[in-house]
């Protein structure tokens, strides 16, 4: 195994200069761990779209404490002032759950992110997007705004700003720093944060609510216990921070984007025959579960302009190395 792990060393540094740090989990061990472009262990870098995936844990953790009743309650329950637009009949119905699968329904062709990140209230812009003509039809659309009302419900049910919440229920439980508050007050500050090197902590909009569909920055360190939490059916280091039943629940089909499966914002994957799940973000950020395996990967990657996906090297090399 030593040569492959060599040779796997030098695969990334030669060809994945996006790619900062990946750890490596066997039956709850680490097994692995490499850290490349001048990053160290500390370091945390901006994980993209996995951001989604922390947060369908928060709404679980949510649930599990009966802040949330269930992923079928409606969206409108936790903004009891707002007033649709005349002649909207749409939104009344949405769920949480809907916003979970990707299956909520929306009033634009592509993704308005200026006008949503550069309001006074992203969760208020990303509630006008909702809804539309059309109904909720269960059509898969993938949405990064419409998420941030997930996070508009999870302050409104639990009363607590969501890095305190999230802080409190599952990173410090995990070992992982509670991070601090980024403010981006423009367009200009939001690209600088995207392309950051050695950014930290969890963006923040005007209103101090933090993002949900991105904009958190760990460690593959972290990454990698938010994956064996999930191996472990919820438990880390003997303590229950997450039901099983959400998390078989969050990790089972419910939605689908052309041939891949996807759960409340984890997708679902087969690797060498085993069902596995992952959470994914841009630039070749990954958390990947493989529950038959015992295997937990996380690998964290920057913004660069020609990157390299990380999928294929995940999938035909690093697992098969170490599964």
């Amino acid at each position: 195994m030593d040569k492959q792990i060599k040779a796997l060393d030098d695969l990334i540094t030669t060809q994945y200069s996006n790619i900062t740090g990946i750890a490596v989990n066997k039956n709850g061990q680490n097994i692995y761990e490499a850290y490349f472009n001048g990053y160290t262990p500390d370091d945390t870098t901006h994980i993209m779209s996995v951001t989604k995936s922390i947060l369908s844990a928060l709404i679980g953790i949510a649930i599990d404490n009966n802040y949330i009743q269930t992923p079928d309650q409606k969206v409108l329950d936790f903004f009891p002032d707002y007033k649709p637009k005349r002649g909207e009949k749409t939104i009344q119905d949405v769920t949480i759950k809907n916003l979970l699968t990707m299956t909520a329904p929306y009033k634009y062709k592509s993704e308005p992110y200026t006008k949503v990140y550069s309001s006074p209230d992203w969760v208020q812009a990303a509630l006008n997007l909702l809804g539309g003509r059309a109904g909720i039809t269960g059509e898969f659309k993938y949405s990064t705004v419409g998420v941030q009302i997930l996070s508009g419900i999870l302050v409104n049910a639990t009363g607590m700003p969501i890095a305190d919440f999230a802080a409190e229920r599952l990173f410090t439980p995990l070992g992982i720093k509670k991070p601090r508050n980024i403010v981006l007050h423009n367009k200009e500050e939001h690209f600088a944060f995207l392309k950051e090197y050695h950014p930290t902590g969890w963006v923040i909009d005007p209103k101090g609510v933090n993002t949900a569909g991105w904009g958190l920055c760990l460690s593959p360190r972290d990454m990698v216990k938010i994956g064996e939490l999930y191996r472990n059916g919820g438990v880390y280091d003997g303590k229950r921070l997450l039901s099983s039943a959400w998390i078989e629940e969050s990790t089972s089909e419910k939605s689908r984007w052309g041939e891949m499966p996807y759960g409340y914002l984890w997708w679902l994957l087969e690797i060498g025959g085993n069902h596995c799940y992952a959470a994914i973000g841009d630039a070749g950020n990954i958390i990947l579960v493989n529950p038959r395996k015992a295997l937990t990967v996380a690998i964290t990657s920057c913004f660069i302009r020609r990157q390299v996906p990380t999928m294929e090297l995940l999938t035909e090399q690093i697992v098969p190395i170490f599964a």
